[in-house]
């Protein structure tokens, strides 16, 4: 029987963090139309909530998210023609990659089980990667004779570098979660009891940091790998002079000139 989108994606907000799940465990959480769409909305309510400071994603069961669902996706056209295709994955996978990345917040993902296919690159998206043991990551495209598509060929050489990307994309190997933290897809492993547990403590610390800084300082890393270096000064230079407008900002100069810990409030 299929759920709602707020039965398939749950989402609660705690101490300035929202948490996005995905629940359809018995699919190992491969991603439907509806789904996507109810996560898109959901980054965008981030991202415009000042009382959110900080994004998880994580999933419930085994799996993190198995690819894509194409099951309750809209029906395709009775003759397919040039052009459908594209359309189709820039208005479906490239937009959820692109919401994750474009969201004002700073977004972890917890990565309970198999990340597979646009599963993979939705957690590789995210600013943070903390992953279970039992979980894997696999460019799934290859073994289905597919391109690799959701922004994968974007993100995976900014991660591992153009050679290591290729292997991982020609070959579709699965990638335990030790050696995608060896290889820098994942920022930390943790035993699969202690996943929750320490997405929380990562969230919560960057709920307490000066939300806007952290916004300015994500736009900027993620801009420098596609420019040149006057571009990322020039860019930089603006996002600082923005920055000093904030509460955040003369809340962090003062306190360091009265020596005590700064209270920011994400304004």
């Amino acid at each position: 029987m299929t759920g709602t989108p707020e039965d398939e994606v749950l989402h609660r907000f705690e101490s300035g963090v929202c948490w996005i799940t995905l629940n359809r465990p018995e699919a190992m959480n491969a991603v439907t139309w509806d789904q996507r769409e109810r996560v898109i909305g959901l980054l965008a309510e981030a991202s415009a909530d000042p009382d959110v400071r900080a994004v998880v994603i994580t999933a419930t069961g085994k799996g993190f998210c198995a690819g894509a669902d194409l099951r309750g996706s809209p029906a395709a056209p009775a003759e397919r023609v040039v052009g459908d295709v594209a359309r189709m994955i820039r208005l479906g996978a490239q937009r959820l990659i692109t919401a994750v990345l474009d969201c004002e917040k700073p977004v972890i993902a917890a990565v309970n089980g198999t990340a597979a296919g646009i599963g993979a690159h939705l957690a590789l998206a995210c600013d943070l990667v903390i992953a279970a043991e039992p979980a894997r990551f696999i460019e799934v495209f290859v073994r289905r004779g597919l391109v690799p598509d959701g922004g994968g060929a974007y993100l995976l050489p900014r991660l591992v570098g153009p050679q290591k990307a290729k292997e991982l994309m020609f070959f579709g190997d699965a990638v335990p979660a030790a050696e995608a933290e060896r290889l820098g897809l994942v920022n930390k492993v943790v035993p699969a009891e202690a996943l929750e547990e320490t997405a929380r403590e990562w969230a919560e610390r960057l709920a307490q940091g000066p939300t806007r800084a952290l916004a300015l300082t994500k736009q900027l890393v993620n801009a420098s790998l596609d420019g040149d270096r006057a571009t990322a000064l020039a860019a930089e230079a603006t996002a600082q002079e923005l920055n000093m407008t904030t509460a955040d900002a003369n809340e962090g100069v003062a306190s360091f000139v009265e020596r005590r810990t700064p209270k920011y409030l994400g304004r």
